[in-house]
C-alpha cells in the first residue's frame, strides 16, 4: 500500500476503528464492519490490514487488559495522517461520483 493511498479495505478497517473509540480491537472492528456491510470478514484480514496500516503511520495501537482481568488485547485508533488520508480518499471517491447519476451507469 503506497503512503499516499488508502485501499478500500484498508479505509474500511480505520472507519471501523474510529467509530469504535476506545473499544476498537480486532475483533470488535470486524463486528463493526459485518454489522455495517453485511459481508463475512475475515479476522485475519483485519489483523494484517492493521499492522499495514500501523507501519505506514495511519493507525497506532496500544496492549490494554480488560478492567475486569482477562487476555491482553491490542487496540487501534486512526491517526492524525490517518484521518486525513480517509479524507483524502473521500474527496476522491466523491469527485469520480459527481456528475454521475445512477441511470448513467
Amino acid at each position: 500500500m503506497p503512503k499516499d493511498t488508502l485501499g478500500e479495505f484498508e479505509h474500511h478497517v480505520l472507519l471501523a476503528a474510529h467509530r469504535l473509540g476506545e473499544g476498537a480491537y480486532t475483533a470488535a472492528i470486524v463486528m463493526e464492519l459485518e454489522r455495517l456491510t453485511g459481508r463475512d470478514i475475515a479476522p485475519a484480514a483485519v489483523y494484517i490490514a492493521l499492522r499495514r496500516l500501523e507501519e505506514v503511520g495511519f493507525a497506532a495501537s496500544e496492549l490494554r487488559t480488560p478492567e475486569r482481568g482477562g487476555r491482553r488485547r491490542r487496540y487501534f485508533t486512526p491517526t492524525a495522517d490517518g484521518i486525513g488520508q480517509m479524507q483524502e480518499s473521500r474527496r476522491r471517491f466523491e469527485a469520480l461520483w459527481d456528475g454521475i447519476r445512477l441511470g448513467d451507469v
